[in-house]
């Protein structure tokens, strides 16, 4: 499961489940991200302002059901280094009871950090097997 704004964590998604054979599903946000949302230097961008509220969950424009999964692979960008809210949006429409969970992230400099642990918390019922970080050129 990916969530992309710019493409470069589509990119290390696909070529991840290339790698292991996985199927693989586009976490799809109801609101596609501009250049001007995803603006880190303007404190008014909506990725700032989700970033900065802790209750912030952005619609989802698609389903997915990862019932028939026992491991679940999340890939994200880290954004102020931080899992985009999105993703809380999905990991808490899912029941993750007896599955494993797996964070990979893309980054321009900052590594996996707590990324993964703290959107595990999230995982009710998930067994967190750990994460890697994928920084710039290396997906």
């Amino acid at each position: 499961m990916y969530f992309s704004a710019t493409g470069t964590t589509e990119e290390m998604a696909k070529n991840a489940a290339s790698a292991m054979g996985a199927d693989l599903f586009e976490i799809d946000p109801v609101h596609k991200y501009t250049a001007a949302d995803l603006n880190w230097n303007d404190k008014k961008s909506l990725t700032t302002i989700e970033c900065n509220d802790p209750k912030s969950r952005p619609s989802i424009a698609n389903k997915i059901d990862i019932s028939g999964y026992d491991t679940v692979v999340l890939c994200y960008p880290i954004w102020w280094g931080y899992v985009p809210k999105i993703m809380y949006t999905f990991v808490e429409s899912q029941n993750w009871s007896g599955k494993k969970l797996v964070t990979l992230c893309t980054s321009g400099g900052s590594g996996l950090g707590r990324s993964g642990s703290d959107i595990a918390k999230y995982a009710k019922g998930a067994t967190f097997k750990g994460g890697r970080a994928f920084t710039r050129g290396r997906y």
